[in-house]
């Protein structure tokens, strides 16, 4: 009987059936950050238990820390203990850790990846929601709880309930301007914040298999914001090509015995799905969000909706009134939606030796010290530098504002990130999700602008 993807992993780690619908599964992979992952390796040694397997868990400090030019793990004071924790308890424990300014470091979701931790068909768990980006490279990811990653670390397994299936597909070419996250904005807004809830989401379709691997992590990364714990794309010879010789992806013999693998793991042709949605490529333009949920969301040549009074009056906007046009204060570039080189390419590319606004406050957050490395070897941060923006450490930032870092009360902000809930940039913030290229533009014109007039 064909089988999907999602199906075929997860019955190859099922290590017992709790009945119910749940399972036992084996983890491969255990990601961790600051905000959580010290205290856990500490809750599992106090309980008298060791990491299960160490070797298979990857550390890192994202969220507490700053972004400032020149910083370390003292330059947010609320974050210092968090980071000291993250480090200490793996040393202890064996896990691995990448430090700030090692060159491993980095968003976690992000890291990851350009490092071959992640790989096709393999299980992994982080204590964070948007574990669901790293399904891009044709895994099953998804975030737990703290007290699930206690047990995670402890046994290096985890209690799951199985989840249905759903595939979208995004149906033809893409249109010019039209990038991933417009693509999976455009998805939520017209399926639904809840419609992904209790399920399990494959992305195909031929404007998925075009997506560079990048393209395809940013894709899941809004899979939790559509209710889903899991986004994943299948792997092929785009996801093969980006993975072989990154330092933790399998070399000579055991890469050709994985390439054998891998190749076993997209869905069977005839697989069903518990749902099915098809969206045509020619329906979607570049999109941002005018409320306070990444379902608030049209294309920048839209008028803002009547209705949802509570998100209108929180973002200062009049149902009615055309979305260009609409004042930007701050814009931000970075998270572990679209941090990496080819996100920070699409947006330097924009700029083309012109300035910012100069009422903009406009930054720029690489997501992984491989990133910040990259993009300065190409010159990218000189020509952001030109232009206004401020060029700074890798880290989540501005995302969730958890490093001390936010956007000014009432200020109007638009961000790669992806949640625009209330107060998530910072007591007030109003934020506005785009693309890399749409947020340029914007902080270049001081206003939501249509970046295919670029």
């Amino acid at each position: 009987m064909p089988r999907t993807m999602f199906d075929k992993i997860w019955d190859s780690h099922v290590v017992a059936d709790l009945g119910d619908g749940w399972s036992l599964l084996y983890l491969d992979r255990i990601l961790l950050h600051d905000l959580s992952g010290g205290r856990a390796i500490q809750e599992v040694l106090e309980a008298g238990h060791m990491v299960a397997e160490p070797e298979k868990v990857f550390a890192t400090p994202d969220h507490a820390v700053s972004s400032r030019p020149g910083r370390d793990a003292g330059s947010f004071a609320g974050g210092t203990a968090l980071v000291n924790s993250l480090r200490e308890s793996t040393r202890v424990s064996g896990a691995h850790y990448f430090g700030l300014g090692d060159p491993g470091h980095g968003i976690v979701h992000v890291m990851a990846p350009e490092l071959g931790i992640v790989l096709p068909g393999l299980t992994l768990a982080c204590a964070d929601s948007h574990t669901c980006t790293n399904g891009g490279l044709g895994c099953m990811a998804f975030g737990i709880g703290a007290s699930e990653m206690v047990h995670a670390l402890a046994t290096q397994t985890l209690p799951q309930r199985k989840p249905r299936t759903m595939r979208i597909s995004f149906e033809g070419e893409r249109p010019p301007g039209v990038t991933a996250k417009d693509m999976i904005l455009a998805a939520i807004g017209r399926l639904g914040a809840a419609a992904g809830t209790g399920c399990a989401i494959e992305y195909a379709g031929d404007a998925v298999r075009a997506l560079s691997v990048e393209e395809r992590l940013t894709l899941c990364n809004l899979s939790i914001e559509m209710g889903a714990k899991v986004g994943m794309v299948a792997p092929d010879e785009t996801t093969f090509a980006w993975l072989k010789g990154r330092p933790y992806a399998p070399k000579g013999a055991l890469w050709e015995a994985a390439l054998a693998d891998w190749r076993q793991v997209p869905s069977d042709p005839g697989a069903r799905f518990d749902i099915e949605h098809a969206i045509p490529m020619a329906e979607i333009a570049p999109q941002i969000t005018w409320g306070t949920s990444p379902e608030h969301v049209a294309p920048i040549t839209g008028h803002v909706p009547q209705g949802h009074a509570a998100a209108l009056e929180y973002m200062g906007l009049t149902p009615g009134q055309p979305l260009i046009g609409t004042r930007v204060d701050w814009v931000f570039i970075g998270s572990c939606t679209n941090s990496r080189l080819s996100d920070l390419r699409a947006a330097a590319d924009i700029i083309k030796g012109r300035s910012k606004a100069s009422h903009v406050t406009a930054w720029v957050v690489p997501g992984s010290e491989a990133v910040k490395r990259a993009a300065e070897a190409e010159g990218l941060h000189e020509r952001f530098l030109a232009a206004g923006f401020e060029w700074r450490e890798p880290g989540c930032a501005l995302c969730v504002a958890a490093n001390g870092e936010a956007v000014p009360p009432g200020a109007r902000c638009v961000s790669t990130s992806n949640r625009n809930f209330v107060g998530r940039q910072g007591t007030g913030a109003r934020t506005h999700l785009a693309s890399p290229a749409m947020a340029a533009a914007a902080a270049l014109a001081g206003a939501f602008v249509d970046v295919r007039g670029f």
